[in-house]
């Protein structure tokens, strides 16, 4: 069970580096944005689907 959530989790910091990748945002606030999801793999997609370049705005 485990390891499907962890896989799950991998896929979606995957897709959210990709998403990071393609946006506009400067180069140095990607490698921020990239960082943030590889520290926290949980934290830093939340984080970044809600706030990221190109990410949901409230």
């Amino acid at each position: 069970m485990y390891s499907i959530i962890g896989l799950l989790i991998f896929i979606l910091d995957i897709f959210a580096i990709i998403k990071i990748i393609q946006s506009t945002a400067s180069g140095i606030e990607k490698i921020l944005w990239i960082l943030g999801v590889l520290i926290f793999p949980v934290l830093g997609l939340i984080v970044w689907f809600f706030a990221g370049p190109g990410g949901k705005k409230i």
